[in-house]
């Protein structure tokens, strides 16, 4: 009788469930991202058949003025939002440490909360709240003798509003690093303070190198994100097209004019090119982040040697 290799049913098993995951990933994900790489080769246009173009859509891209304000529209965006979030996540996550009993767990709630608001709602609750001359926060601003701008209409206001209204969705951001705060272990801290280390010291020198990885991993998801903003935006400037609007390209996002060209003009070879630049930008940050990162982050589980294995 021939040798049956051990583990063979439990191999075929894993396979049959992984088989719908990866039906998924082909028909879903894979298919659709090497069509679109084919359409960015063409000029589509939804009703007559592609007509090969080539490298031709991203040659247009290169003359394109509105793909460069969109691309810096997108960056001011990113450089702004994603340390704000860090920050001040971390801030909420080190209050809810605090918190203990039955208090707790509703403190944690009321956090994650906002963040189960969908983002379309979202755009509307701000266009409302940022309103020049109504609005909520230039009413809570004018409580300290403080003219509010024109968030919505002044061109060079635009940008921080949005800014502003996507600290609206923290929830995520701080329950991560409270997870984290939570695993660092509380003799480090008992120890600092035998050392005669202060509040200060013990947060620099213990919890930020402790949560380094989950401030690692929030960086990074929160800059993917905000490159792909897109949801809050077009609700906000973008839903009433009648309208005249004088703030001009300052809202223009580069996933907003990515959606403009496939889905209001129908240049979908344009848009699937748009999109393949859009994965490669994608793609250098999180590389340009990662081999950054890894030179900052402490990683508990790694051996202890290896440290010393890099240094030779």
């Amino acid at each position: 009788m021939a040798h049956r290799p051990p583990g063979r049913p439990e191999t075929r098993w894993a396979y049959v469930f992984l088989l719908p995951w990866l039906i998924g990933l082909v028909l879903f994900q894979a298919g659709p991202m090497v069509a679109s790489l084919v359409l960015s080769l063409t000029d589509y246009d939804l009703i007559s058949p592609p007509k090969f173009v080539g490298l031709g859509n991203y040659a247009q891209m290169a003359q394109d003025p509105k793909v460069a304000r969109a691309i810096a529209n997108t960056a001011f965006y990113t450089v702004l939002h994603v340390p704000l979030a860090a920050v001040i996540a971390l801030a909420l996550a080190l209050m809810l440490n605090r918190v203990t009993g039955r208090a707790a767990g509703v403190f944690r709630t009321v956090f994650y909360l906002p963040s189960m608001t969908p983002y379309v709602a979202v755009g509307v609750l701000f266009l409302f709240l940022l309103n020049g001359q109504a609005g909520l926060v230039n009413q809570f601003l004018g409580l300290f003798g403080i003219d509010g701008p024109q968030w919505t209409t002044d061109p060079a206001w635009v940008k921080p509003g949005i800014v502003l209204m996507s600290l609206w969705n923290l929830g995520s951001t701080t329950i991560i690093l409270f997870a984290a705060l939570r695993n660092v272990p509380r003799e480090l801290h008992e120890a600092a303070m035998i050392d005669g280390a202060g509040a200060w010291q013990r947060f620099r020198s213990v919890t930020v190198p402790m949560i380094s990885s989950a401030l690692f991993f929030v960086v990074i998801i929160n800059t993917i994100s905000s490159v792909q903003m897109f949801d809050q935006v077009y609700t906000m400037f973008f839903g009433n097209q009648s309208a005249q609007h004088s703030y001009g390209d300052a809202a223009l996002f580069y996933v907003v004019y990515l959606f403009q060209q496939g889905f209001q003009f129908l240049h979908m070879g344009y848009a699937s090119a748009l999109a393949w630049v859009l994965f490669l930008i994608i793609l250098v940050i999180t590389v340009i982040q990662v081999k950054v990162g890894n030179r900052f982050v402490y990683y508990e589980a790694e051996p202890r040697g290896s440290t010393e294995r890099e240094s030779r």
